[in-house]
């Protein structure tokens, strides 16, 4: 019934078509080699030009970032106190701004946890609800059914794209940590997006044994090789409804999936993607590490949350991320050449109508604890919020009325604020030249009030940080670093310098992805769940198995969409074009800190 269907949809001129049983597996990988380049160069370019930041002109970019830096110089050379004045005082209109912001949206997290879990008066059945220093788990509308009441039919099927990259030696944690997730294995769709020129990863992960919901897709090699781009393709071959993205070194919990579909369930289409909470492991290795998990957790618990419940647009992190199948390809999934796809995909969510909530559940991260590394992909974050800005501020005029004047401000703020007081930073460090009588440039220029005016606004936004910082790690699995933030005022100098190196690859090598090391820093696991994976593993043994792909393309795109449970069968039509097997199997976070 299901083939005539199928056959019934597809175009006439495709010539005779039969039925014929074939493996899954062999299946797919006759698609992939037949269109292997078409799907390939779709990954590239799925998200529109007008959209993409690989529209932006990269030479004209450099010439006009050149001409500024010179005409900066000259200016400076001419009137440097003038000069300085100006640099100054853009550092000091987006400090408050973004002082501003923050303070609003964790004033806005912490009186909705203040109403939800009063801090007096609790029963036994309150102090057994989730931890209050998370997103709660109603989300920015608390009106909400109870989870606990709400009956799902049909559990949908829930694909995890995990791109992969030089992680040789993180396969059998990933396995074992993805196992653990109690969603049923039937209706869970784990791809690992391998690079085909990935020759190390790709014969360890042959050397384990994968379990018969987990499979490889090898990402052909192309002129860039990004995250995005490796998720783009994956895409075409996931099974579900609901698409969720990991990264490798990523632990969740065990009951996330389930939380996600629920939560899914719950809310109306307009809720289109899903963001659940990043967290540290292992924070106490160093000072770096502790400082990067309270970073985490005063904006994935603070302020992100209360950027939702203010309505404004939410950048959305890179990982534990769950999308509506259908709204991801009506924006047309990640932009390949943007190295923060997860920020420019939340913006382009906002900019359709469609709204992000936080769901009260954990991944665990490994933490980069070591300073070259932590620069390098501070960097990267940067440079991908440069690129996205530039490239929705093409025009102004559209982005202000897709998103109206509330929410295009958050993202100047959000955006181009957190950027600038990153590059400017030096220019408010100098005002400490003042509180020791040194001598500074405006020193003859600011009268004595401006300059006491400029001396509470440093306390206060200092004080605003401590204060979030302090509130996000209050809950038991942190509490101990509360010790710590206040040294957060020594951390946030690195991010200056890593703005540094993102501004110069903008210009220089705008879609370079400066890859992050995991499996240095990594927590020690019992091999509790290891034998689990056994009882249901199979094998890769070729290839074929390793590009496998689970629908048929033409025939699949042509099948009319299910929540149930998909995969097991093997009777396919065969025969005709391989045409549209590109659409087939259809189914910062940045740290945003005060200098």
């Amino acid at each position: 019934e299901d083939f005539a269907r199928a056959r019934a949809r597809l175009p006439a001129g495709i010539g005779p078509l039969v039925m014929a049983l074939a493996p899954e597996a062999d299946v797919h990988a006759a698609l992939v080699r037949a269109r292997q380049t078409r799907l390939a160069r779709k990954a590239e370019t799925r998200v529109a030009a007008a959209e993409s930041c690989r529209s932006l002109d990269g030479a004209r970019g450099g010439r006009r970032a050149l001409a500024l830096l010179g005409a900066l110089t000259v200016a400076a050379l001419a009137a440097p106190v003038a000069v300085f004045s100006l640099l100054a005082g853009w550092a000091i209109v987006t400090l408050i701004a973004f002082t501003g912001l923050k303070l609003a949206a964790f004033c806005a997290e912490a009186r909705h946890r203040h109403r939800r879990f009063p801090p007096r008066g609790r029963t036994t059945l309150d102090r057994a609800r989730p931890d209050p220093s998370g997103p709660d788990p109603s989300g920015p509308d608390p009106s909400g059914p109870d989870p606990a009441a709400v009956a799902i039919a049909r559990l949908p099927v829930v694909s995890v794209l995990v791109p992969l990259l030089h992680e040789d030696d993180i396969a059998p944690r990933l396995i074992r940590r993805l196992g653990r997730i109690d969603y049923p294995k039937e209706l869970f769709d784990v791809l690992l997006l391998v690079e085909e020129e990935d020759h190390a990863t790709r014969a360890a992960l042959a050397r384990h044994r994968l379990p018969r919901w987990m499979r490889v897709v090898t990402v052909p090699a192309g002129p860039i090789r990004t995250k995005p781009r490796a998720l783009n393709y994956g895409l075409d071959f996931c099974r579900g409804s609901i698409i969720g993205v990991y990264d490798a070194e990523d632990a969740p919990e065990a009951g996330q999936i389930h939380r996600i579909v629920r939560r899914f369930h719950e809310r109306g289409p307009e809720v289109a993607c899903l963001q659940g909470i990043l967290d540290y492991y292992n924070a106490r290795h160093n000072w770096l590490s502790r400082c990067f998990t309270i970073e985490y957790a005063a904006w994935f618990r603070a302020m992100l949350p209360g950027l939702a419940r203010l309505g404004l647009v939410v950048p959305l992190g890179g990982t534990t991320l769950f999308f509506r199948r259908s709204v991801l390809e009506e924006l047309g999934g990640w932009d390949a050449h943007n190295v923060t796809e997860d920020a420019d995909l939340g913006l382009r969510l906002a900019r359709r109508g469609y709204r992000t909530e936080l769901v009260d559940t954990v991944t665990e991260e490994e933490p980069n604890a070591r300073l070259l590394p932590w620069i390098r992909q501070r960097s990267r974050w940067q440079k991908g919020f440069w690129m996205t800005w530039a490239s929705h501020m093409r025009d102004p005029g559209q982005l202000l009325r897709d998103l109206g004047a509330w929410r295009f401000f958050g993202v100047q703020v959000l955006f181009l604020g957190s950027l600038s007081q990153a590059v400017l930073a030096p220019v408010l460090w100098s005002f400490w030249l003042l509180a020791f009588g040194l001598p500074h440039p405006l020193r003859a220029v600011l009268p004595e009030a401006a300059l006491s005016a400029l001396v509470g606004l440093f306390v206060l936004s200092e004080t605003v940080s401590i204060l979030v910082g302090i509130w996000a790690v209050r809950g038991p699995g942190h509490r101990h670093l509360g010790i710590w933030v206040p040294t957060l005022h020594l951390y946030h100098p690195l991010a200056a310098i890593a703005s540094w190196k993102a501004l110069y690859e903008a210009v220089t090598r705008p879609f370079y992805w400066d890859k992050t090391t995991h499996g240095l820093v990594d927590r020690a696991e019992a091999g509790a769940g290891d034998g689990d994976l056994a009882v249901d593993a199979v094998r890769p043994t070729d290839r074929t198995a390793e590009a496998a792909a689970p629908a048929l393309a033409a025939v699949d795109s042509a099948l009319p969409r299910s929540g149930g449970a998909a995969g097991g069968a093997e009777g396919h039509a065969a025969g005709g074009r391989a045409d549209g097997a590109a659409g087939a199997g259809r189914g910062a976070q940045t740290a945003l800190a005060s200098p």
